[in-house]
């Protein structure tokens, strides 16, 4: 029995007129709720992501997405339908029948209650042996590479400071891979051989795995460079001296100079990120911020208005 047809824009919810940022929006939600490391030993949940990821997979392709518009279920068939017709089209040209040869006595085809897929399989899908008059026919098959599947991994920032091993699920299937160190939010790469099977001896598809990375640090990343807004006492400010300040790894302390201005940044090399596929780390860049004190006690506030008297700042 033949496999009910999936409606992939309804598998995502998603109208057939979808934009490519909402198919690619409704993905990640619905991937999220029916991941299988979400819904552990959940059968449903595993067949549904499945179905999920095959949807996405066509949808946000444009050639392949314009093929299941146009064939639906049979859209992975449209190459040898088009040629089909192609044929066709030429055969009917030169003598008025897809058999006739130019010249020749013409032969007629009619479907008589067949479809297009009954003349795809009487030009294509078998041959006739010893030509018109011989007997017998052969089957002939057409291999095709299977489907690519596409998957989301999230990591947290401090995950991909060093490059580690891991196991991912995609369709039920294990797969071990190194995650590269350093790597960008939104970038993908392409594990070869890791998709769907292929259809007649032909090869695998492909994975195309997307990197979602987290970032929960108060670190802003640019690449491999790491920014940070770090505050300094106004004593340390003014008098100069050390400031203890976090990195992704461990604390390290900065000197800050004497008479250093709101908003000054220091440079820390090499405690930024890992420089992806590269060697080295970036840099961090402090903007350091100078703390005013919001309390003052009376001796304080004696000594402050000594040095605005010194300074001619006060009347």
């Amino acid at each position: 029995m033949a496999a009910a047809f999936i409606d992939y824009y309804q598998t995502l919810g998603v109208p057939k007129d979808a934009d490519e940022k909402t198919i690619k929006k409704a993905y990640r939600k619905l991937a999220r709720q029916f991941h299988p490391d979400v819904n552990p030993d959940n059968a449903e949940a595993e067949r549904k992501f499945k179905q999920i990821n095959e949807a996405f997979q066509v949808l946000s392709d444009a050639e392949k997405r314009a093929k299941y518009n146009k064939y639906g279920e049979n859209w992975e068939h449209a190459e040898a339908y088009e040629e089909a017709a192609r044929q066709r089209g030429r055969r009917a040209g030169a003598g008025g029948s897809p058999f006739g040869s130019g010249g020749g006595q013409g032969y007629t085809y009619t479907t008589e209650g067949g479809d297009f897929s009954d003349f795809f399989r009487t030009m294509f899908g078998e041959e006739r042996g010893g030509g018109f008059g011989g007997g017998g026919y052969r089957q002939r098959t057409m291999s095709s590479k299977g489907q690519d599947y596409n998957a989301e991994l999230h990591l947290r920032l401090r995950e991909i400071l060093v490059a580690h091993k891991r196991v991912l699920t995609v369709n039920g299937n294990n797969i071990r891979l190194t995650i590269p160190a350093g790597v960008e939010d939104g970038q993908t790469i392409r594990i070869k051989g890791q998709g769907g099977p292929g259809r007649n001896g032909g090869p695998k598809g492909d994975l195309y795995l997307t990197f979602r990375i987290e970032n929960d640090t108060p670190f802003r990343r640019k690449g491999a460079d790491l920014h940070l807004d770090h505050g300094v006492d106004l004593y340390t400010a003014v008098l100069g001296g050390k400031t203890e300040v976090p990195t992704l790894e461990s604390r390290v302390a900065v000197t800050v100079p004497p008479a250093t201005q709101n908003g000054k940044v220091i440079r820390l090399r090499g405690k930024g990120m890992p420089r992806y596929r590269e060697s080295g780390s970036g840099d961090l860049y402090l903007n350091l911020t100078v703390e005013l004190p919001t309390e003052l006690s009376a001796e304080e506030k004696i000594l402050f208005e000594q040095l605005a008297t010194l300074a001619g700042k006060k009347a």
